[in-house]
C-alpha cells in the first residue's frame, strides 16, 4: 500500500536500528528546500531572515510536525517548492542545487500517490498559463517540461517496481479500495448497491446491509469489511472497484458530485495536529523494524498520547489565520512592482493547497493529517509577502534620503 520507493529512500539512515536519523535527514531536506526558496526571493539579510523564519515556523505551524513524521507526508510540500525553483528560479541555483533539486522532486513524486497527481496537475495548469502567455510564464516551456519529465521518470520508476513485485504494473501497489469506500459512506454508492446488487453481483454486495457510513470504519475498522476479508474476496473488491465507481456516477452524478463538494469544503479547512498521536499499529510492528526500541517508544509522550496536540492545533489554526490575513493585506501593494518569481510561489502554493483538498478529502476521507501536511506553506509564503514588502519599504526611504543616496 505505502511506496516502496519512499522507504528505499529513508532505509540508509536508519538501517532497522534507530528513527532519529530519517527525521534529520527529513528535515534537512526541508530547511535546504526552504533555504533555496527564500534565497531566490529575498536576496537581502537572507540568513539572519531565513533563521528567523525558520524558526518562526517551527514554534507555530505544522511544519516541524510533519518533517518528523516518518512518513512521505513532508515531501509532498518539498516537492512543490522544487517545482516553483526549477520552473520560476532556475538563474538563482547551481548546477549543484539543480542537480539535487531534480533528484529530491523525483523521490518525492515516487513517494505518494498525491503527489504524483498534484505535481501532474501543476505541470498542466502551467502548461495552460504558458498558452494563455501570463507575463510571468515567459519563456518558460523549457523548465515546465522539465518537470513534465520528473513526473513521468517517477510514474514510469513506480510502475517498474510495482511490476517487480507484485507481477503488475501499479501506480499505487496492493492499495485498499479507497474510492469504494469514499462512494459508499457519501450515500450514492449505498443507494446504487441497494437498488443493483441482484443484477449486478459484486463482492461487496455480501455486505449490503452492514455498510459503514465512515470510510475510516470500511478500510481500518476492527469489524471493517476491508480488514475482515479473505484473499480471493479482497481481490475481487479491488478488481471491482472502478466498475462499481463509474456505475454509481453514472447513476447519481449530481448527489455524488454535492456530495465531494462538500468533503473538499471540511478537508479545505481541517487541518489540525490531532492525526499524530499514538497507533496501535506502531506499537505492534515496533520490534519487527527496530528490534529492541518498542520499549522507549512505549516511554514517549506520543506513545502514551500526552503530546500537546490540541495546544499547538489552537496555535497553528492562529498563525494560519494570521498568515491568510497578511496576504490578503499585502497582495495588492506588491501586485503594482510584481515579480515573476514571487507571483510564480504564490500560484505555485496556493494551487497545490487547495488541489490538495481536492483530491484528498473527496477521493479518500477527510483527515486533519492530509491537510495539515501542506497548510504551512501558507505561513511560509506570508512571511515572504512580508519580507519583500519592507524590502520594497525601505527601498523607497533609501530614495528619499540624500545622505542615503551618497
Amino acid at each position: 500500500m505505502r511506496s516502496q520507493i519512499y522507504s528505499l529512500g529513508i532505509w540508509p539512515w536508519h538501517w532497522n536500528v534507530t528513527p532519529w536519523p530519517v527525521v534529520a535527514f527529513q528535515s534537512l531536506l526541508t530547511a535546504y528546500v526552504l533555504w533555496l526558496v527564500l534565497r531566490s526571493i529575498v536576496p537581502r539579510q537572507t540568513m539572519m531572515r531565513y533563521l528567523i523564519l525558520l524558526a518562526l515556523l517551527s514554534a507555530f505551524t505544522s511544519l516541524s510536525w510533519y518533517s518528523s513524521l516518518i512518513m512521505p507526508d513532508i515531501l509532498g510540500p518539498v516537492l512543490y517548492l522544487c517545482i516553483y525553483l526549477l520552473v520560476f528560479a532556475r538563474d538563482s541555483l547551481t548546477r549543484t542545487d539543480h542537480v539535487a533539486l531534480f533528484l529530491i522532486a523525483c523521490w518525492a513524486v515516487a513517494s505518494h500517490a498525491t503527489h504524483l497527481m498534484l505535481a501532474g496537475g501543476l505541470c498542466v495548469l502551467l502548461v495552460l498559463l504558458l498558452a494563455l502567455r501570463r507575463p510571468f510564464m515567459q519563456a518558460r516551456w523549457k523548465a515546465v517540461g522539465e518537470v513534465a519529465l520528473i513526473v513521468v521518470l517517477a510514474a514510469a520508476a513506480q510502475l517498474a517496481l510495482n511490476d517487480y513485485l507484485y507481477g503488475e504494473p501499479s501506480l499505487n501497489g496492493d492499495r485498499p479500495p479507497f474510492l469504494m469506500a469514499r462512494i459508499i459512506a457519501d450515500g450514492p454508492g449505498r443507494w446504487y448497491l441497494e437498488k443493483h446488487c441482484p443484477a449486478v453481483k459484486f463482492a461487496i454486495c455480501d455486505h449490503v446491509h452492514d455498510l459503514p457510513s465512515d470510510p475510516d470504519v470500511f478500510l481500518w475498522g476492527a469489524n471493517g469489511i476491508w480488514q475482515n476479508t479473505d484473499d480471493e474476496s479482497a481481490q475481487r473488491l479491488t478488481q471491482e472497484e472502478m466498475p462499481f465507481v463509474l456505475a454509481t456516477l453514472r447513476a447519481y452524478p449530481r448527489q455524488q458530485l454535492a456530495r465531494s463538494a462538500i468533503a473538499f469544503w471540511q478537508q479545505l479547512a481541517v487541518f489540525g495536529l490531532y492525526d499524530l498521536d499514538a497507533s496501535d499499529v506502531v506499537s505492534d510492528e515496533y520490534d519487527s523494524v527496530f528490534p529492541g526500541g518498542r520499549p522507549h517508544y512505549l516511554r514517549s509522550r506520543q506513545a502514551q498520547n500526552t503530546l500537546p496536540l490540541e495546544f499547538f492545533t489552537s496555535v497553528g489554526n492562529w498563525a494560519i489565520i494570521v498568515s491568510i490575513l497578511m496576504i490578503c493585506a499585502l497582495a495588492p501593494l506588491l501586485w503594482r512592482k510584481r515579480s515573476a518569481r514571487l507571483v510564480g510561489l504564490t500560484v505555485v502554493i496556493l494551487s497545490t493547497v487547495i488541489a490538495n483538498a481536492l483530491v484528498t478529502g473527496p477521493l479518500s476521507m477527510v483527515e486533519d493529517r492530509f491537510q495539515s501536511r501542506v497548510i504551512w506553506l501558507l505561513s511560509f509564503l506570508a512571511g515572504l509577502f512580508v519580507m519583500v514588502w519592507l524590502d520594497r519599504r525601505q527601498g523607497v526611504r533609501g530614495a528619499g534620503n540624500p545622505a542615503r543616496e551618497i
